[in-house]
C-alpha cells in the first residue's frame, strides 16, 4: 500500500485542534496550511483562544466568519494543555491532529498522517519539527535545534528511519486513543506532549514516527525568549520524570550534569584551582567545534551565534531541571 491510499476508499472525519495565545504573527500563514491541505475527508478546525495582546482574538474572529470549518472556543486560562483539551471536546473528528499556532504544515501532510495510522495501526503519528527562521538569531536556534550537540537524539528534531518513537512533534491521534487515555494533563505547563505519549505507550500503544511529516516552526527570536522557553522545558521535564520515573532518557539528563560540572569548575577555580577550569573550558570548546560543524553550511554570521545559543539552550534546560519544584499532583 502506497503511503497516502486509503485501502477502503474511505478517508475518516478530521479535526486540527490549534492552541492560540499571542499567535498574531503567525496565524495567517498557520490556518492557510491548514484550510488547503489535499485531504478527500471532511476536515474541521477548532482554535481555542487565550488572552492575547496582540489582536489573535480578532484574527481568529475574521478568520471563523470567512470560513464555516473553523470555530473559536475560548481558553480563560492560557495554558497549552487546557486549550487543548477544550478543542478536543468541541470537535467531532475521528482523527484528532494537534497543530501549533506557527507552524505551517505541508500540502499532504493530514493524508500521510492518516494513512500511516491506518497502515501502521498506531495511536498517534508524528513527524519532524523542522525549525526554520527568518532572522539571523532565529536561523542560529535553528540550526542548533538539528544538532545532535544541541538535542541529543531526539529524532523528531532531525529525523531518522520511520518506526515507533518515544514522542513526536505534533501528533495526528485517533479520538479513540485520546478518550482512553484522559486527553492532555492540565496540571502541565511543558512537556504534556511527552507525558501524554509515555501514557500511550505505557499502556500498550504505540507512537509512530513518520519522517516525511516535516513541519516548519518558527524558533524563539532572542535570546531571552530562548532561554525562558528553555528554562521551562527544563522544569517542566523534571515534574513529568516525578510523576513518570521510567519515562527517563539518558539525554534529558545530560543538560543538568553540564550545568553542575561547569559551575563546580567555576567554583573550584575561584577558589584557587585553576585546574577545575578544563571542565567549563572543554564545554566552551564543544560547543565552538559544534557550532563549526553544524554551521558549515549556515553562513558565517549564523555561525558565529551558535555557541551562545548551545550554551544559553543547555544551561537554561539543566537549570530549570535542577530548580524545579514538585507540582501538585496530575489530577486524573
Amino acid at each position: 500500500m502506497t503511503a497516502d491510499r486509503d485501502p477502503t476508499g474511505q478517508w475518516p472525519s478530521l479535526s486540527v485542534v490549534i492552541p492560540l495565545r499571542n499567535s498574531a504573527r503567525d496565524l495567517p500563514r498557520c490556518l492557510d496550511a491548514v484550510l488547503t491541505q489535499d485531504y478527500p475527508g471532511p476536515v474541521e478546525v477548532v482554535m481555542a483562544v487565550g488572552p492575547s495582546d496582540d489582536g489573535t482574538d480578532d484574527l481568529a474572529a475574521h478568520a471563523a466568519e470567512a470560513d464555516h470549518r473553523i470555530k473559536i472556543v475560548p481558553n480563560p486560562s492560557g495554558r497549552t494543555a487546557n486549550a487543548l483539551n477544550a478543542a478536543i471536546a468541541a470537535s467531532g473528528g475521528e482523527i484528532v491532529a494537534r497543530v501549533d499556532g506557527q507552524a505551517i504544515l505541508p500540502a499532504r501532510y493530514l493524508r500521510h498522517a492518516v494513512s500511516t495510522l491506518r497502515a501502521t495501526g498506531a495511536d498517534n503519528v508524528g513527524g519532524i519539527q523542522d525549525a526554520t527562521g527568518d532572522t539571523t538569531f532565529e536561523r542560529a536556534v535553528a540550526v542548533a535545534m538539528t544538532s545532535r550537540f544541541g538535542v541529543g537524539n531526539a529524532a523528531f528534531h532531525y529525523g531518522g528511519e520511520p518506526g515507533p518513537a518515544d514522542t513526536v512533534y505534533l501528533g495526528v491521534f485517533r479520538r479513540s486513543t485520546l478518550e482512553r487515555a484522559g486527553g492532555f494533563d492540565e496540571t502541565l505547563v511543558r512537556n504534556q506532549d511527552y507525558e501524554l505519549n509515555w501514557r500511550i505507550r505505557d499502556s500498550g500503544g504505540v507512537v509512530w514516527f513518520d519522517p516525511r511529516l516535516r513541519v516548519r516552526y518558527r524558533p524563539r527570536s532572542s535570546l531571552r525568549r530562548l532561554a525562558k522557553q528553555y528554562f521551562e522545558y527544563g522544569q517542566w521535564k523534571r515534574e513529568v520524570l516525578r510523576r513518570h520515573p521510567r519515562s527517563a532518557r539518558l539525554r534529558q539528563l545530560v543538560p543538568p550534569a553540564a550545568v553542575a560540572a561547569n559551575a563546580a569548575g567555576l567554583l573550584l577555580a575561584v577558589a584557587g584551582r585553576r585546574r577545575a577550569l578544563v571542565i567549563p573550558g572543554t564545554y566552551v570548546l564543544g560547543a565552538v567545534t559544534a557550532a563549526v560543524v553544524a554551521g558549515r553550511t549556515a553562513g558565517s554570521s549564523v555561525t558565529v551565534r551558535l555557541p551562545a545559543v548551545f550554551a544559553v539552550m543547555h544551561h537554561a534546560w539543566g537549570l530549570g531541571f535542577l530548580l524545579s519544584r514538585r507540582k501538585s499532583p496530575r489530577r486524573r
